[in-house]
């Protein structure tokens, strides 16, 4: 049904695209999707912010519904900010390279390339290279390697962890071969070690590529000497096409599901509240289950015990460092049993909180905080959210008047409007994009499905 939210949202969004002179952009990806399409290959439900663009589900670039999820468009394109459009699109991973020769047959090659990546000397890899050079015992080498901390996404210098490990200290003001090593390693850190071609970066231009940027011959193909933030700030039109192999392994799964059943199974058309499902992602059997197969994410999974795709998304949100070590995923898993009860400091923040049981999991969340309690546009809680998560403390004391002054025109106690600020300021740092979590839990969903419905067990 065409509600007159949904003919508002279409005109706002499309006066947005076209006032920033993306209209093109969308066209060009909805061409080689249509093509994907009529040669039968999987395409992903889109990945970002995308997902929050209701034209975009319109034109079939991404599948999860903005409106039912409550995805917010601004994420994606704020119109008080001027920014290139991001779209991820995944692939059949067998098939990707055929989305790349159509886009070149279509635009010539002489107007499409792949872009470079640089891969630089990181802390581990130098400590093992530089000890490859000096002849330092390779058991050595690989033990003062290890003393480097690898906490996933977060990156640990040498010069930190001299600080931070007192094992390696003592190894580097012991031994003078050591205290060398890591001498020379801190100086060349950082450094190019070798290129690359982007997994995804395909660039589009107008004009033939080789009188707007430096091209290479990189692993064979032709790729921009200019990698992807460089590409982004002259101006050319990156896409980025992924490959992903459970799309791959999917397909497979509905074709045999036909031959051996003569079932026509379409995983775009699945109801999304299927028992079976739950049941299966409950007992945390999900082991092929896309996103949701490490050991310390089946035990969250069977702690939250998902019942609603909503806590699908949630749970994919919360499976990070931030969130897991902060305490608030114990929070939600306790306000979700029931064993406490959700808090909300004011009414209006219950529509917005209330499905993930009073906690502030994703960043669309923190900018409808600031539009409802702050009286701020989306545009400008997307801002508000940028600075919170950078903690530019500037920008955020000044748009902490803002949001104080707009909150009393509302006639929220100044108490509770700075709690309020503050609680989003804590969690804007651990918030995720809900638009990239509905996106990527709907494939979660769509494994899981198979699995518990057609299981060869």
């Amino acid at each position: 049904e065409i509600t007159d939210e949904i003919k508002e949202r279409v005109a706002f969004e499309l006066e947005i695209i076209t006032k920033m002179h993306y209209s093109n952009y969308f066209l060009i990806i909805y061409d080689f999707l249509d093509f994907a399409r009529q040669q039968d290959i999987p395409i992903g439900p889109g990945r970002g912010s995308a997902a929050g663009s209701l034209v975009s589900y319109a034109l079939g670039i991404t599948k999860i519904d903005p409106i039912r999820y409550k995805l917010l468009f601004e994420r994606f394109l704020n119109p008080e900010r001027v920014s290139m459009p991001d779209v991820d699109l995944d692939f059949c991973i067998n098939r990707r390279g055929e989305i790349i020769e159509y886009l070149v047959t279509k635009y010539g090659q002489d107007r499409v390339s792949q872009i470079i990546t640089f891969g630089t000397m990181q802390a581990r890899a130098v400590i093992r290279d530089v000890g490859r050079v000096l002849d330092v015992p390779l058991h050595q080498v690989d033990r003062m390697a290890k003393l480097i901390p690898a906490a996933p996404g977060q990156y640990t210098s040498i010069a930190e962890s001299l600080e931070q490990v007192s094992e390696l200290k003592t190894m580097s003001e012991e031994d003078p071969s050591y205290e060398k090593l890591l001498e020379i390693a801190q100086l060349i850190e950082g450094q190019v070690r070798h290129t690359s071609t982007h997994a995804a970066g395909v660039v589009i231009s107008r004009d033939p590529l080789e009188t707007v940027v430096p091209l290479v011959r990189n692993d064979g193909q032709t790729a921009t000497q200019y990698p992807m933030a460089d590409i982004e700030k002259i101006g050319l039109l990156k896409m980025d096409v992924l490959g992903l192999r459970n799309l791959t392994v999917m397909q497979d799964a509905v074709s045999v599901i036909a031959e051996e059943t003569g079932e026509l199974l379409d995983l775009e058309d699945l109801e999304m509240d299927d028992q079976k499902t739950y049941d299966l992602l409950c007992r945390g059997e999900t082991v092929g289950v896309f996103q949701l197969e490490s050991r310390g994410m089946r035990t969250l999974i069977q702690d939250v015990a998902p019942k609603v795709f909503e806590d699908l998304i949630a749970i994919l949100a919360l499976y990070r460092p931030g969130p897991l070590g902060s305490g608030m995923v114990n929070d939600f898993i306790s306000n979700k049993s029931g064993k406490t009860v959700p808090k909300y400091d004011l009414p209006e923040l219950e529509p917005i909180l209330s499905e993930t049981y009073g906690m502030i999991v994703y960043q669309e969340q923190v900018m409808q905080i600031a539009s409802v309690v702050g009286g701020f546009s989306l545009g400008q809680a997307d801002m508000l959210r940028r600075a919170m998560g950078k903690k530019k403390k500037s920008v955020m004391d000044e748009m902490k008047v803002s949001f104080l002054d707009g909150a009393k025109a509302k006639e929220v106690p100044t108490k509770k409007a700075e709690r309020i600020f503050e609680l989003c300021y804590k969690f804007a740092e651990y918030g995720f994009n809900k638009s990239h979590s509905a996106a990527y839990a709907l494939i979660s969903y769509q494994t899981a499905y198979l699995k518990a419905n057609y299981s060869v067990y």
